[in-house]
């Protein structure tokens, strides 16, 4: 049976995943769909990421482990270009290692390829989760009344959302020519991600097909990539879309993404990221780092989210005494992030 069905090719990068790696590769096993091979990137862990990986290796031949020489999330597209030289799969699945699968999320998603060859990729809603995946925060993404909108219909539609909310990585399946026509996995701008720079080519490239049921849970946790580097994935995100109104001039000319609309977007956004950014600093206990944030925020993009601004004096006051700021957003009702 398996011969009859297209191979997928998970990538999974990690470093110093040992909490979590057994329970992503486990979520992959689980898949109702079983023709794929799970290439897994250490990039040079410090624990014991790389021995837990190449045990479930020792004992499933579908998984194949790689570690390398630590080189960083600012070369992550390294790492995903090496993964997808040593892939097989006409489609290419993306897992980080510290995530996890729903059991039929590849089986919906190959079915609804297979009978759409003009989709590019697929992709769907998933949890957004706390560190031991009991505690959900949010499902994303919220619906649109818009059908033709996730399923990027025409291409190039799905850009303006695709700038203000993104689309959870552990739910993209692409497929491999479409991927290879673009330059593999792309980078850039400052930006500690690839996915954001990839998915741009392929919402320019063809249409999409949309699981509005949710396909996995990823994790949150103050240490990860997107609370450590906040402010730098909102600053490089700004310049990216910069620049593909030069790049796609007629296709945001269409959709009616100017710069001045990506301008307002993304000062907004940078005031609330800097709070953010101070937020996680502060459960970090990087009190002098946490105020340069809050402060940054205050000070910077003019009358912009005078809420967000609120939290930021808020936060430099606990700052300067060295205090958590975690027991008031529970007290407030918001999710606490430690």
């Amino acid at each position: 049976m398996n011969g009859q069905l297209p191979l997928v090719s998970v990538i999974s990068p990690g470093y110093n995943h040992e909490k979590y790696i057994a329970d992503c590769i486990r979520s992959v096993q689980a898949q109702t769909y079983t023709n794929w091979e799970m290439i897994i990137i250490d990039d040079g862990s410090s624990d014991s990421t790389f021995k837990i990986a190449s045990e479930f290796a020792d004992a499933d031949h579908r998984i194949k482990p790689f570690t390398q020489k630590n080189i960083g999330i600012f070369r992550l597209a390294e790492s995903y270009n090496f993964a997808l030289e040593k892939s097989s799969g006409k489609y290419i699945a993306i897992l980080e290692c510290d995530d996890v699968w729903f059991p039929a999320k590849l089986q919906k998603q190959i079915d609804a390829l297979e009978k759409n060859p003009g989709a590019v990729l697929s992709w769907g809603k998933a949890w957004l989760a706390s560190g031991d995946l009991e505690h959900k925060y949010s499902l994303s993404p919220v619906d649109d009344p818009d059908n033709d909108l996730y399923f990027n219909k025409p291409p190039g539609k799905f850009l303006e959302r695709l700038m203000k909310s993104g689309v959870p990585a552990l739910t993209l399946v692409i497929r491999r020519d479409a991927l290879l026509e673009t330059g593999g996995f792309l980078q850039g701008f400052g930006l500690p991600l690839v996915d954001m720079p990839t998915l741009i080519e392929m919402v320019m490239k063809g249409e999409f097909e949309y699981i509005g049921e949710p396909l996995g849970s990823w994790r949150i946790y103050p240490n990860q990539v997107t609370k450590t580097y906040t402010t730098n994935m909102t600053e490089g995100m700004y310049s990216l879309f910069l620049s593909i109104t030069e790049r796609y001039h007629k296709i945001c000319s269409r959709e009616g993404l100017t710069r001045e609309k990506i301008d307002e977007y993304y000062q907004n956004r940078l005031v609330i990221s800097y709070s953010r950014s101070g937020r996680y600093k502060l459960i970090r206990k990087d009190f002098k780092g946490a105020r340069k944030d809050y402060l940054h925020s205050i000070t910077h993009y003019g009358l912009k989210q005078p809420g967000w601004k609120l939290r930021s004096a808020v936060g430099f006051f606990f700052s300067l005494f060295r205090m958590d700021v975690e027991w008031l957003a529970k007290l407030m009702g918001h999710d606490s992030y430690k």
